[in-house]
């Protein structure tokens, strides 16, 4: 058996309203807030940046884990975010989490699904049994341009995930990658922003490649969606997982623990695993969850997962932690986005 065998989260506790961006730029903000289905977003503060938050999830995943930290052989970490073009972020975290140093250490990236793809990779050196265990960390500080679509739904937020072959408290059962050259969302060197071209972010890119690689997922397994217990679609706003989900079949109830993205806004690399921690708090031994991440340009890994017994002594407290939230208004925010 191989898949999580303990995991850590980070939200910030600073949130600004999807109204707020709306006035401050002279838009209906009834009209932005039905069309995106997001209320408000997690923002980091101005001292926080990728780096830190990766930290402290990762430090969550490993508080109850000492034991395991000599035995870590892989470090991953995913994000849009990094504060640097030339050095890993990898590194850095594992000397700051007091690692071993006999560790194989890289950063990933592929847009939203950065971190998902390193989950594979780690899983696979696990199953291998070159390495006993490893840790896979996505976070992000996501920024958008001011006055953009994007600068709606952009938030941040960590999480981090320990892999191994024992005390299995979610099982990795299989998955599926579908992956194509569809440039729909992309950040250039040395550009401050990201950019997108919209005609090619709903049907060609986000739906094509969730729906391509769940349902190819599907038919190796011979399930349909009826047959697992929960639905985790990555959230670049609150509309598309709603869309995706419905057109393979799942029901309102398989997916709304993971739906958070209407209160914590798309946090890129960590938005869809961040959708897997919040059913976590809710799932039991023996319930199974389909997941299925999305990174523009473009590819999508979709994996099913089995709970276990295990999950009974690493659950964590989510949804509490979503309303420890202080409001700050558009200046502040631009501040802390390191805008101003």
């Amino acid at each position: 058996m191989v898949g999580i065998v303990d995991y850590g989260f980070y939200i910030p506790k600073y949130r600004i309203r999807v109204n707020d961006i709306a006035e401050q730029w002279g838009k209906c903000s009834d009209k932005v807030e039905r069309s995106l289905r997001v209320i408000e977003k997690a923002v980091a503060g101005r001292d926080e940046d990728m780096v830190t938050m990766a930290y402290e999830a990762s430090s969550m995943a490993m508080h109850d884990n000492e034991d395991l930290k000599k035995d870590i052989g892989a470090v991953f970490i995913g994000s849009e975010t990094f504060p640097y073009a030339v050095k890993p972020i990898s590194t850095s975290l594992a000397e700051w989490l007091n690692l071993s140093h006999d560790y194989l250490a890289y950063d990933t990236q592929f847009a939203c699904k950065a971190a998902t793809g390193a989950l594979i990779s780690a899983s696979a050196l696990v199953k291998s049994g070159d390495i006993k265990n490893a840790l896979v960390c996505a976070s992000d500080k996501a920024n958008a341009r001011p006055k953009d679509t994007l600068e709606y739904s952009a938030g941040s937020g960590a999480n981090a995930w320990i892999l191994g072959r024992e005390n299995v408290m979610l099982e990795i059962i299989d998955w599926h990658s579908y992956s194509s050259d569809t440039p729909d969302f992309w950040r250039r060197a040395k550009a401050d922003y990201p950019s997108h071209a919209s005609r090619f972010t709903g049907s060609p890119a986000y739906f094509k490649h969730i729906l391509s690689s769940s349902t190819a997922l599907m038919e190796k397994q011979h399930i349909q969606a009826s047959d697992v217990t929960y639905g985790v679609f990555h959230m670049p706003n609150g509309s598309f997982p709603l869309k995706a989900a419905q057109k393979l079949g799942f029901t309102k109830e398989q997916i709304e623990k993971s739906y958070v993205v209407p209160k914590l806004g798309n946090s890129y690399s960590a938005s869809a695993l961040m959708g897997l921690v919040a059913t976590l708090e809710f799932a039991k031994p023996g319930e199974t969850i389909f997941f299925a991440s999305y990174g523009s340009g473009a590819g999508s890994d979709a994996i099913l997962f089995k709970v276990t017994e295990k999950i009974e002594k690493r659950r964590k407290a989510f949804q509490h932690i979503i309303e420890k939230k202080s409001y700050i208004d558009y200046g502040t925010y631009m501040q802390y986005m390191n805008i101003i």
